[in-house]
């Protein structure tokens, strides 16, 4: 698979028109998919404790998708065969008087990852482009400033030693729809519900333009978007495994030099197993 496929080129005007949500490459099914996934995943439970054991760098992975598009369930899916020692989820709900308090970005720099973590955010920053400019709750000179705030943010933590992986989750309409329709006729998944999914869907053509300039303005070298074909979750999972275990293989991960003497630990170890032994 080519990640260029779905990378977006900086200084790239983006028209989400123009990638179909429902690709699905060269995969029939999820059953030809499932195999590929499960090793990817491996690679990224493997790769996730070289990372923890380094301690040297860390990775930031930014889920953004309509309502529907999966971030939740590529969570659930892809990342929670990691090690919970050295991974953490974030999301970012309506914020706090405490954190109205602060610059837009105080309350995301203190849920970066920690050099040897991976976090995921699902929804982010990047919140403070979107639902606040479609919702009009900043003026249009206040939220048009923080394409270049987010990029030096950014480029902050790309120096800092953190990898940067963004993933906006492209589903059509009629797919939104379909899977609210079975979040309706499934007891276990109605709590999920709101009356803002319907709402919010009368805001479609604003939330794709305010996408479209995010996405335009804040692909980068150091921290890329992707958009991933999302109507099959299958290949939504199988896109974004790739991504992630391939850079994190980029990223030359090692295990650390031993800080004792082997050879000595390994004598005491027989003297006290011999000892133990002799007591039995």
């Amino acid at each position: 698979m080519t990640h260029e496929k779905y990378l977006v080129p900086p200084r790239t005007e983006v028209r989400l028109t123009n990638f179909d949500p429902s690709d699905a490459g060269k995969h029939a099914s999820h059953d030809e998919a499932l195999p590929i996934i499960q090793k990817n995943v491996e690679r990224m439970d493997r790769l996730q404790y070289l990372l923890y054991a380094d301690g040297s760098q860390s990775l930031l992975i930014v889920l953004q998708g309509l309502d529907a598009a999966g971030k939740d369930g590529t969570i659930r899916h892809l990342f929670t065969g990691m090690n919970p020692q050295g991974t953490a989820v974030a999301s970012f709900k309506q914020p706090s008087a405490e954190e109205l308090a602060h610059d837009f970005l105080w309350r995301v720099h203190a849920r970066t990852p920690a050099k040897g973590e991976v976090v995921v955010f699902n929804r982010s920053h990047y919140e403070d482009v979107l639902v606040v400019r479609v919702h009009e709750l900043v003026p249009p000179d206040v939220w048009s400033k923080r394409y270049d705030l987010i990029n030096d943010f950014e480029k902050l933590l790309r120096k800092n030693g953190t990898s940067i992986l963004k993933f906006f989750l492209h589903i059509s309409k009629e797919e939104q729809l379909a899977r609210f329709k079975r979040r309706l006729d499934d007891p276990e998944r109605q709590w999920k519900i709101s009356e803002s999914d319907y709402s919010e869907r009368a805001l479609w053509p604003k939330y794709i333009e305010a996408y479209e300039e995010a996405l335009s303005r804040t692909s980068t070298d150091h921290a890329p978007w992707f958009i991933i074909p999302s109507d099959h979750k299958w290949y939504r999972n199988l896109v974004i495994s790739e991504i992630v275990s391939d850079t994190m293989e980029k990223m030359g991960l090692k295990l650390p030099p031993t800080r004792v003497n082997i050879a000595d630990i390994k004598r005491k170890y027989h003297e006290a197993a011999e000892k133990a032994g002799g007591k039995s």
